[in-house]
């Protein structure tokens, strides 16, 4: 009964997206141009309180596409080493690692009785950028994402804690981050995924969502 609960709650809550929240980290800042070598996903729940929770995690190491530009400014950032055997061993060619994830965010939409995924980023556009480039170069038919429209953590966090960058709203948040750990797709995109259910379910407990519901429910009555 609970889980029937909480399923109704999430199709309700987004107009029936599916938050997921999404992670890059890439050879440079040209969607078109540049390599991703790192993409990781966290799907999203909900409890029969209505809270929002991270569920799983979906990380991989990936292959640049043939001829891709990587920048080595954006290795230096990232600490990422593309001649490390164990990065050799685990990288997986962009369509792959692309397929992997969309497979449990289609099931996790359809258990939700969403309609589709909604991307969820700290500095949202970027990601959805090269999420969208990588579709098209890969010939991906069915993108389970919203193809524009996207939650961007790093302005709502402005909205809400005065703070921009992830390890600061982090903190604001209560949420411990970690320097040393950050600019990898799967840490960044756990610690977002905090972020991101922390802020809605604030906005849950001071009545936020309560008051919207009710004064929809109004505007609504004939």
């Amino acid at each position: 009964m609970s889980e029937a609960i909480a399923r109704d709650l999430m199709a309700q809550r987004f107009r029936s997206y599916l938050p997921v929240v999404v992670d890059l980290e890439t050879g440079g800042f040209n969607a078109e141009r540049d390599a991703i070598l790192e993409i990781a996903a966290v799907t999203l729940t909900m409890d029969a309180e209505g809270r929002l929770l991270p569920e799983s995690t979906y990380a991989f190491h990936v292959e640049p596409f043939p001829g891709a530009n990587v920048e080595q400014s954006a290795l230096d950032f990232t600490g990422i080493n593309l001649d490390d055997p164990l990065r050799r061993q685990v990288a997986v060619p962009e369509a792959e690692a692309l397929g992997e994830i969309f497979r449990p965010v289609r099931k996790s939409i359809k258990a939700h009785g969403c309609t589709r995924a909604i991307l969820v980023g700290h500095n949202a556009a970027f990601d959805h950028g090269f999420l969208n480039a990588a579709v098209a170069r890969c010939g991906i038919k069915r993108n389970p994402f919203h193809p524009f429209s996207s939650f961007d953590t790093a302005s709502l966090a402005g909205l809400m804690y005065g703070q921009t960058v992830l390890a600061r709203a982090c903190r604001a948040a209560g949420i411990e981050f970690s320097n040393s750990e950050a600019h990898s797709a799967r840490y960044d995109t756990e610690r977002t995924a905090e972020l991101f259910c922390a802020m809605v379910n604030r906005y849950r407990e001071i009545g936020g969502w309560a008051q919207a519901q009710r004064e929809q429910g109004m505007e609504e009555k004939p």
